[in-house]
């Protein structure tokens, strides 16, 4: 068994390395960062009659827009640590939310800190080649006329929607302050938990169907790997309940009381979520219980075949063996039809007792 283990590893190393994503728990040790070389800054700034958009060359060209009386949507592409406390130094962020955004494998929380609001969660993405959740950890700093947003991978995001949306200038982003923002940036992170969970959801049926038609020792890896995958979702969707929660019982001036219906709604929407990852992992186990079962059940058959096949065959064993014995006098011994007589008679009973298991409905 721990030979077919390792083998496994070997031919699928993908799934040794899950297993350490999963079992990597410990937030005490600091994950190694890689510093990037360069990193894309874009900053929106606009209020309910001017848009702007603009790709900033430095972090430093963003200070202007502190004071500004519009409201501003900082994003960073990528993180660097001088990049990352030059910005929280010139905004006020306070130094314990500048560890949180370098840190990696946070767990998704909110803080309320110097009069900013920030919250760390996870954007999730499916990677259909590997039938795996991929996440990205991202950060978001709430202040009065700003927000700040901090991502770890400059290749993609799920907020293209909302910079189409910006470009409206009747659009309720656009109307609202910067808690809208804040909320519109947590409502399609969450709105993109539902689409990673519906690839997961083809997976899970593609290998029900599986299992049901012909089940083998490939299946089971299956199970066990999206069973991981269950485990990476409900660990990123789980505490954002609490976080979202820690939003609305929040008594910060920078959530305005139009805007808290809103959040009310992403509320509603990972609670569902949440509900929508238990049913899954519950599915998960259902499926290692089919499995299981036709595992069970095929053994079970294979067994009956044989038992069917040794009794059929124990008449003749036990007539050969009688008429094997090294006797002078055996009843047809020497007899030119007693052969054909014992012949026909080890082949009638089997067919008897083959009458009879049917009959019984054994196979």
């Amino acid at each position: 068994m721990a030979v077919q283990k390792y083998l496994s590893y070997l031919l699928n190393p993908l799934e040794l390395l899950r297993t350490k994503k999963v079992l990597q728990v410990n937030p005490t040790v600091a994950a190694p960062r890689t510093e990037l070389e360069e990193i894309k800054i874009f900053v929106h700034d606009y209020d309910n009659s001017a848009f702007l958009v603009k790709e900033l060359k430095s972090v430093s060209e963003s200070f202007p827009f502190l004071n500004s009386p519009t409201i501003t949507w900082i994003n960073l592409d990528g993180l660097r640590k001088k990049d990352v406390e030059d910005l929280s130094n010139h905004y006020g962020i306070h130094y314990l939310i500048t560890e949180d955004i370098l840190s990696m494998d946070q767990r998704p929380k909110m803080d309320d800190i110097n009069g900013l609001i920030y919250c760390v969660l996870n954007m999730l993405y499916f990677n259909e080649r590997d039938s795996s959740v991929e996440t990205e950890q991202i950060s978001i700093v709430l202040g009065k006329n700003f927000v700040i947003s901090y991502q770890e991978d400059a290749s993609r995001d799920v907020f293209n929607p909302l910079r189409e949306r910006l470009k409206i200038g009747n659009s309720k982003v656009r109307q609202n302050g910067s808690d809208f923002l804040f909320y519109s940036l947590i409502d399609m992170i969450v709105d993109n938990y539902y689409l990673v969970m519906e690839k997961l959801g083809e997976r899970i049926e593609g290998l029900e169907e599986d299992i049901i038609r012909n089940a083998n020792t490939r299946t089971l890896a299956k199970i066990n790997l999206l069973r991981k995958e269950m485990i990476i979702l409900k660990r990123s969707i789980g505490p954002v309940r609490e976080l979202v929660n820690g939003i609305l019982r929040s008594e910060s001036d920078l959530i305005e009381e139009r805007t808290e219906k809103y959040f009310k709604d992403v509320y509603d929407h990972i609670i569902q979520a949440n509900d929508l990852s238990e049913n899954y992992r519950d599915m998960m186990m259902n499926l290692q219980d089919l499995y299981l079962s036709n595992v069970n059940l095929k053994m079970n058959e294979v067994m009956k075949v044989m038992a069917v096949v040794t009794c059929l065959l124990a008449p003749a064993t036990v007539i050969g063996g009688i008429f094997g014995m090294n006797f002078d006098v055996i009843p047809f011994s020497h007899n030119t039809t007693g052969f054909y007589l014992i012949v026909s008679i080890m082949v009638f009973v089997p067919i008897i007792m083959l009458y009879v298991f049917k009959k019984r409905g054994w196979f």
